[in-house]
């Protein structure tokens, strides 16, 4: 298949985190200073801080590490666009990297981004009482036996689901703690890697619709634009290309699977061949290895990897 010559933006989600990520290239450009300023206003509280020192305690609750992510991003998003010429064709966003990729849009204003986000996590930490459920990945197996080990162990106030498709071969499921480990079990005796997530809810499973009424409630006084580039949608490997469209796909994901793989190779599909990763970490350009070795995957998450992207371009 011939390469694409399309450009996709594409934003990391939950677990790109990490205490000192922003604080270099904030220190180095206007452009991210005013993203991160920003930040803090917003929230009334210092995103900055707990980004560039932690504490990683702090760092990891859930509604301080999705602000924090979406605010690295879009600092680093502005820095590439103050200073490239490059304008993605495609966007996309992996499970909270959706409001990044939405930013990009224009569909939302970053203030109100760094707000729902912030929502969005006390939402989901409140939704399941801790200890309730969880999610574990699960590897070296197929996504068709996965999907039917958690068919199998699922029942009526005991569900597993399959919550992240990320490529071949590397899944999470997620659901009711004893429901999720029972299924983790099977798939060992199907010779998968198994490994337990730190994280405190079961994320992307039927467990949030609690989570998920609430954000919808909250998004109504969000005011949506239709976005100015294609996006994707995590929810069902959709392209949108409307403001209300974008909304009813924020509330889908809380309980839909991540099809990330989906995603990624519909945008091939339309064209894109080469994968821009901006923000903190590189997971997803290490999962385009595994999805499409012929697109290229670069990441953009600190001025070092920034400068060396900007210099490509000139």
């Amino acid at each position: 298949m011939q390469q694409g010559t399309k450009t996709a933006f594409i934003f990391p989600g939950q677990g790109a985190q990490h205490p000192g990520m922003g604080k270099e290239v904030y220190e180095k450009y206007p452009e991210a200073r005013e993203v991160f300023d920003k930040a803090d206003a917003a929230l009334g509280f210092s995103i900055s801080a707990l980004c560039f020192e932690g504490p990683e305690k702090a760092l990891k609750l859930t509604e301080n590490t999705q602000p924090a992510v979406l605010t690295t991003s879009i600092a680093l998003l502005r820095v590439l666009q103050a200073h490239t010429e490059l304008r993605p064709n495609y966007l996309a966003g992996h499970s909270l990297g959706e409001y990044s990729a939405l930013v990009c849009s224009g569909a939302l204003t970053f203030e109100d981004a760094v707000l729902a986000v912030h929502m969005r996590g006390k939402f989901m930490q409140e939704a399941v009482p801790v200890g309730t459920g969880t999610m574990e990945a699960v590897m070296k197996i197929s996504e068709a036996k996965v999907q039917e080990l958690c068919e199998k162990v699922s029942r009526e106030g005991h569900i597993v689901v399959s919550a992240n498709i990320n490529c071949p071969g590397q899944y999470v499921i997620s659901g009711h703690t004893k429901a999720v480990r029972e299924a983790a079990d099977l798939a060992k005796a199907e010779g998968a890697l198994v490994i337990p997530l730190a994280v405190s809810a079961p994320f992307h499973s039927p467990l949030m619709k609690k989570a998920a009424d609430a954000l919808a409630d909250w998004l109504d006084g969000i005011k949506f634009g239709d976005p100015e580039v294609p996006l994707i949608t995590n929810a069902d490997a959709k392209i949108i290309h409307t403001g209300a469209e974008a909304k009813a796909s924020l509330v889908r994901q809380m309980q839909a699977p991540v099809r990330w793989e989906a995603s990624v190779r519909k945008l091939i599909e339309h064209g894109a061949g080469t994968f821009v990763e901006i923000g903190p970490g590189k997971v997803l350009s290490g999962l385009m290895k595994r999805i499409d070795r012929s697109a290229e995957a670069v990441h953009v998450s600190d001025p070092g990897s920034l400068e060396k992207f900007v210099e490509r371009r000139r």
